[in-house]
């Protein structure tokens, strides 16, 4: 079992423990996920590593967010503020977020190891970008920082 399962077995059994039923039902949401996607990956006995993992809990983040608008657009401000809630809780999971001059300096580093030039070099710069983020930094705002210094 990874140290990510383990931290999140201890914190559903605290949550147990503690009766604290919000975060009881975020928690065996995302071990429910993250086993879906385990199976997907290679079947009933896959395990996902830590970047994987990461990656699903980034999804369910963005499921919620998706959620709290359209609960906002249809006045219903008490099920958003439970989406805002849940987000909380799932967003402990994630490893500290890059600044934006550190995604700024990451997206120069890049571009001079990519030789990129121009917008046609996204891609290559984007996947180098990616990989140096290490999943610290939202994909659109990488995206809108590369676009920028490439144009």
């Amino acid at each position: 079992m990874s140290d990510f399962s383990t931290t999140l077995m201890d914190d559903i059994k605290t949550a147990m423990k503690a009766k604290d039923s919000a975060s009881l039902t975020v928690l065996r949401a995302l071990k429910s996920a993250i086993k879906n996607a385990a199976i997907e990956k290679g079947g009933a006995d896959a395990e996902l590593d830590e970047a994987e993992s990461l990656a699903v809990i980034r999804k369910q983040i963005k499921q919620r967010h998706d959620s709290i608008t359209q609960f906002e657009d249809a006045g219903r401000a008490e099920l958003a503020d439970i989406e805002k809630a849940e987000v909380v809780i799932l967003e402990k999971y994630l490893p500290t977020p890059l600044a934006e001059d550190e995604v700024s300096k990451i997206v120069a580093e890049a571009i001079s190891e990519t030789g990129a030039s121009s917008k046609a070099d996204m891609g290559k710069v984007m996947k180098a970008v990616q990989e140096k983020a290490e999943g610290r930094a939202d994909g659109k705002m990488l995206s809108q920082l590369v676009m920028k210094a490439l144009s």
